[in-house]
């Protein structure tokens, strides 16, 4: 299993995302282009003392990702609010790319055109609120997928 996150632009998010992919031995992808260095302080901040032990592969775009790994539709998991099936009832593989985007605008329109039905949400109570918070969202999907295959 492994998170992925396309141009994402806070490293704070990408830091504490990272931390949770090494307490979980997962792969962390980032999708250029990124809002920060990942040699950034603050990166490394986010992930304490864990940062250097991040599985981290990097793609210059969504194609080079797409050409390079060659995930199986049934491995991609778009988390979207937009995502007409909870997360609790996707069918997650040991293969699953878990995949988020940026923090202002989300995942481009282009990639959730390719694979509408694999966008998954996260369900919400209030309408208030319109999205989770990046690494807030990763972690809870990761978890709800790792419970079907811890």
């Amino acid at each position: 299993m492994k998170i992925v996150l396309v141009k994402p632009e806070i490293p704070h998010n990408t830091g504490a995302i990272g931390r949770t992919c090494v307490a979980l031995d997962l792969e962390l992808i980032l999708i250029k282009p990124l809002g920060f260095s990942i040699d950034d302080t603050s990166v490394a901040r986010a992930g304490t003392r864990y940062w250097k032990y991040v599985n981290i592969s990097q793609y210059e775009d969504w194609n080079d990702f797409i050409n390079t790994r060659k995930p199986s539709k049934e491995d991609i998991f778009l988390f979207e609010e937009i995502g007409r099936t909870s997360f609790y009832d996707a069918p997650y593989t040991k293969n699953s790319y878990l995949i988020f985007g940026s923090e202002s605008t989300g995942l481009p329109q282009d990639i959730l055109a390719e694979t509408p039905d694999r966008i998954f949400a996260l369900p919400m109570k209030n309408s208030k609120v319109k999205s989770l918070n990046l690494s807030n969202a990763a972690t809870a999907a990761v978890y709800q997928a790792l419970k079907l295959h811890w």
